[in-house]
Order: structure tokens, then sequence, then C-alpha cells
């Protein structure tokens, strides 16, 4: 994307306004990953906060590899996934978050929009959390399994498979 490369480019120069921008165009995605990986506002807002205050520590060296937004998607997922980790070590009950549906229809619209992004992230929170990331970087990300693979570090039949199992725990849940 030349858009991505121009502002990657004035980031590195230094410019707070590309900066500003990167993270108005991707907040919203990386805020609704990190929310339906850790159904937890407060946790999900932390995670996004953090890859934006480690990514502006690269002005000036980072590098474009791949797409702008798959790198920013990897880095809330790692994060998340560090979240994940000390939540279970600690044991500590992640309190339900604030839904995120869409907002672009009427008052009946938005609670019937509200109702089902509710039960997904109920459904989605079943699932085990390695399963839940890959379905989500898959499906509503739109990323291949070779980026989530590369972006990993794992195999590409490591991530198949954990889609696959995701998907069939997703239709036992919903059979119930």
């Amino acid at each position: 994307m030349p858009d991505e490369k121009k502002l990657i480019k004035q980031f590195n120069q230094g410019s707070k306004d590309a900066l500003c921008k990167i993270y108005q165009r991707y907040k919203n995605d990386l805020y609704a990953l990190a929310m339906s990986l850790l159904n937890d506002a407060h946790a999900a807002e932390d995670a996004v906060h953090d890859v934006f205050v480690r990514f502006a520590q690269k002005s000036g060296s980072y590098v474009l590899q791949g797409t702008l937004k798959n790198y920013l998607l990897t880095s809330v997922a790692n994060r998340a996934r560090d979240f994940y980790r000390l939540k279970s070590q600690n044991n500590v009950a992640l309190v339900n978050g604030v839904p995120m549906p869409c907002t672009d229809y009427g008052p009946a619209q938005y609670a019937i929009e509200t109702e089902e992004y509710i039960v997904l992230q109920q459904t989605l929170a079943k699932l085990p959390y390695q399963q839940r990331e890959v379905i989500l970087l898959h499906l509503h990300h739109d990323m291949t399994f070779q980026e989530i693979a590369s972006a990993q570090g794992i195999s590409i039949n490591t991530v198949q498979s954990r889609y696959r199992y995701g998907l069939e725990k997703l239709q036992l849940i919903w059979k119930r």
C-alpha cells in the first residue's frame, strides 16, 4: 500500500502527525482484536496502548515488512497473549468488556448488533486462547495462515490445526 509506505517514511522522519494518522487508521481494528482475545475492556485498551508506545519508540528505525496493519495486529495479539498468561498465572477473572458493535444503524439495529456481539464474544471466550487468536486473525482481520505462522513463529500446519479445531469446537458449542 503506497499510502502506508508514505506514512512510515514520515513516521521514521519523526512526524508526530504520521503516528497520529497510523493510530487513527488502525486503533479500532486493534482494539476489536484485543477485546475479542481478552474480553476485558481495560486490558484491551492497555494492550493497544502498549503496542503503540513500543511502535512510537521505533520512530526513525522501523522497516516495513509486509503490511503495517498485520504488524500491528500481530503485536496486539502478542501483547494480549502476555496479558492472558499473566491472568492465568494469577488466576484472576477478567471483567466482562464493553461491547463494540457496529454503530452505523438505528437504535433497534444497534440493540440487535450489540446482543449478537455479546453472544459471539461469550462463545469465542469458550475456545482455547490459541485457537481463538488464529480464528480472529484469519476471519476478522484477513490474515493468511502463512502470515499468522510467520508472525507467531510456528508452522503453517500448526496454524491450520488450531483453526480447524477451533471451528470444530465452535460448532459443538453452537449445537448445545
